[in-house]
């Protein structure tokens, strides 16, 4: 029997056997999927994020991905199959990971 996926995030996240891949459970997070050498090139990214070059269906693809290299090797073998990674190579970020993704708390104003 085959279930209907709904969205294209849900068709990404199925392998060759159908198997649901979650990135958390790697301790990886994937930042930028499917994506161009240029827009990867963004300084904005986190330094600690990995460029991943990956062959699916005869279609090479770029990935910017947050983890361990062990981990997201792991990861893209498990969702893809053996010959599918072809590079792991460091991004081109520039932020600190820690202040990455940070949002200044508000000021609560102070009332008389």
């Amino acid at each position: 029997m085959t279930t209907a996926v709904s969205t294209e995030k849900d068709m990404a996240d199925y392998g060759k056997d159908e198997r649901i891949i979650v990135p958390s459970s790697y301790g990886c997070d994937i930042l930028l999927e499917n994506t161009t050498i240029e827009q990867a090139k963004d300084s904005s990214f986190p330094n600690d994020a990995y460029l991943i070059w990956y062959i699916v269906d005869e279609k090479e693809s770029i990935d910017l991905v947050r983890g361990s290299r062990t981990r997201i090797f792991d990861m893209y073998y498990d969702k893809y199959g053996p010959g599918a990674v072809q590079k792991i190579d460091f991004g081109y970020g520039r932020t600190n990971p820690k202040l990455w993704g940070y949002k200044q708390p508000e000021k609560k104003k102070k009332g008389r």
